[in-house]
């Protein structure tokens, strides 16, 4: 099948560089988001699709919305028999689902219709989940909404990151691919309708949502700590008797048995750096205090002492 791939972030890399190999289905086009300036510097950062394609003669639009009558016309021009998105950032509307003669299929790094929308990965591990996986679905124009064609499980590991999931998940990614495009070209592929009643929604997260609320019980508090690393990443803040905040990243952190109030600061030894939450606490690992390299929990506490004060916030 001639087959175009629309994608934007790193998880979707190995899937391209499957479908570039495959000599199976053919790639007439990739499509990813522009270029965009990054960091205080706004250095312009071509997106990791793009990185990954490289020299290869493969056709790349970059549109700034998928929807212009030029990206339309471009995409029609590829004639493609397939469309796979993964990680675009894009709701694709009609005008596009419509270009391909079998379909449009997404590869979504959740099991749905549990975690839709654009954060699934760190989701589960938020929520607890004891697994996730791979959905590849029919598109639709709704959110994650289109009927299931296959889903690839795999278990969540104790110590489950962000970025570790991210990375398993981008690692089956291309055979679950294969296995779909498979049945769809033998013209057994199955449609299941999603239990919309089942459906959880996993929205756009930004900075802030990394700032930890020392109410909740110390349980939740750890696993967004794994969740948030590296994106958005956990954080706390720390005030100077003089009143100076600091942004303090927590990168890793245990549970632990804790009697103080919420945000109290307590040392077992010179090692040991505990703040205490509903139900219990966490002991702190790994932690960068904001303009600071990242450090150890007990190499902070003993360089920065005046912020153990008070209370974290």
């Amino acid at each position: 099948m001639r087959v175009v791939f629309i994608g934007t972030g790193e998880i979707g890399v190995p899937t391209l560089r499957w479908l570039t190999n495959s000599v199976d289905h053919e790639l007439v086009g990739v499509v990813t988001q522009p270029d965009k300036p990054v960091g205080r510097d706004q250095r312009i950062q071509s997106p990791p699709i793009k990185t990954a394609l490289g020299e290869r003669s493969v056709p790349l639009l970059q549109p700034e919305r998928i929807r212009q009558e030029v990206a339309l016309a471009e995409l029609r021009a590829l004639s493609p028999d397939l469309i796979v998105v993964m990680a675009y950032g894009q709701i694709l509307p009609r005008t596009v689902l419509e270009i391909p003669k079998v379909g449009c299929l997404n590869l979504h790094a959740s099991l749905l219709p549990r975690h839709r929308g654009a954060a699934p990965i760190q989701a589960a591990i938020t929520a607890g989940d004891v697994e996730s996986g791979i959905t590849v679905i029919y598109m639709d124009e709704g959110l994650d909404t289109g009927d299931i064609l296959l889903q690839e499980k795999i278990a969540l590991a104790p110590a489950e990151t962000g970025q570790s999931l991210h990375d398993r998940l981008a690692e089956i990614a291309p055979a679950t691919l294969a296995s779909a495009l498979t049945q769809v070209s033998a013209g057994t592929a199955p449609r299941s309708p999603q239990d919309n009643a089942a459906a959880t929604y996993a929205g756009k997260l930004e900075r802030d949502h990394g700032r930890i609320d020392w109410s909740e019980p110390a349980e939740v508090i750890e696993r967004k700590i794994r969740a948030f690393h590296p994106w958005p990443g956990a954080f706390t803040v720390l005030s100077e008797k003089q009143g100076r905040e600091w942004k303090l990243k927590i990168h890793a952190a245990r549970l632990v048995a804790a009697q103080g109030k919420p945000g109290e600061i307590s040392r077992g030894n010179d090692d040991e750096l505990i703040i205490s939450a509903r139900e219990g606490g966490i002991e702190l690992g790994t932690v960068q205090l904001e303009g600071k390299s990242v450090m150890s929990a007990g190499e902070f506490a003993r360089g920065h002492a005046r912020l153990l004060h008070s209370a974290a916030r």
